[in-house]
């Protein structure tokens, strides 16, 4: 099992070993996270890393990852337990057939833990031989405000009831990651509970030592011009500006495709890996991917 780190650098040097890079300002919320047992709250566009960083602690601390991925609709019961209903049905058939048990103990027996499939917040409250898992609630602004009340009582005491076996409690409390998209705001309730960390786009330097770290394989040239590529498209009039995630996607895409240089025909071809709506394809396409790209190589030609 890992040890939860010491200090500020020693949760960067954790998390960049695990290809995740980030700032000191995301490494040290990171630690005081870890260290004072607090949830973590991070919120920012799609793409740039909320998810990423859950998976890098739980993969850098030997941790279990569990995932509770949230939507429209999801209540407590569904993230916490359900019963086998099948199993169940067919334990009732078989003792009415074999004359089995009487009601009440048939009864206990199909309320037991042998008929319990456990969902996220019950399988991260339960004990696991590594240690705390890392539980990631996963775009909690999908979620509605009943949900956030229900979580809001269950990360205060890191207990869930089950109505048949009563309150479970975690030995240990989880790590716990929570992302938001800001598709609507969250209830202060629920961030007053957490250390909150609002996580942008990164800068230029940051991106490439991002992609040099998942995308070893391109070379800083072609590296660089992807980058202030995206980062000059970020300030086009999109309907989903693209993140770190496409970066990395996109960079992918042109080494498999034997790129070394980006080219306005190139950047045509392959934007599919990089924006997903049709209509930022089509306004980017053509005579603005040109303008886009020319702008980026002229900034390049400038700080270099």
């Amino acid at each position: 099992m890992g040890e939860i780190p010491s200090s500020i650098d020693d949760t960067i040097a954790l998390l960049n070993g695990q290809n995740y890079v980030c700032g000191r300002d995301l490494g040290t919320v990171a630690f005081l996270a870890l260290r004072l047992g607090k949830p973590l709250f991070l919120e920012g566009e799609a793409g740039v890393g909320k998810t990423e960083i859950a998976k890098a602690l739980a993969a850098a601390l030997g941790r279990r990852l569990i995932r509770l991925q949230c939507y429209e609709g999801l209540d407590a019961a569904s993230a916490i337990y359900e019963w086998n209903f099948s199993a169940q049905m067919i334990a009732i058939r078989t003792a009415e057939a074999t004359g089995g048990a009487d009601r009440a103990a048939l009864q206990s027996e199909l309320f037991s833990e042998d008929f319990l499939i456990r969902r996220p917040l019950l399988e991260a409250m339960e004990p696991h031989a590594e240690g705390p898992p890392v539980l990631l609630i996963d775009e909690i602004d999908r979620t509605d405000e009943p949900f956030e009340a229900f979580l809001l009582e269950a990360l205060s005491d890191f207990q869930v009831t089950i109505p048949e076996l009563g309150p479970i409690r975690a030995p240990e409390p989880p790590i716990v990651v929570l992302t938001s998209n800001r598709t609507r705001e969250v209830h202060d309730a629920l961030k007053r509970r957490c250390l909150y960390h609002w996580v942008d786009y990164p800068n230029f330097t940051r991106e490439m030592e991002i992609l040099r770290a998942r995308v070893p394989e391109a070379t800083d040239a072609l590296s660089a011009e992807i980058v202030a590529f995206v980062q000059s498209l970020r300030g086009a009039d999109l309907f989903k500006t693209p993140g770190v995630a496409e970066s990395i996607d996109w960079a992918r895409c042109l080494i498999a495709l034997d790129t070394v240089a980006l080219s306005p025909d190139v950047i045509s071809d392959t934007l599919g890996g990089l924006l997903k709506y049709q209509d930022d394809i089509t306004r980017i396409a053509g005579a603005e991917a040109t303008r886009l790209l020319d702008e980026a190589k002229a900034r390049l030609a400038t700080a270099g």
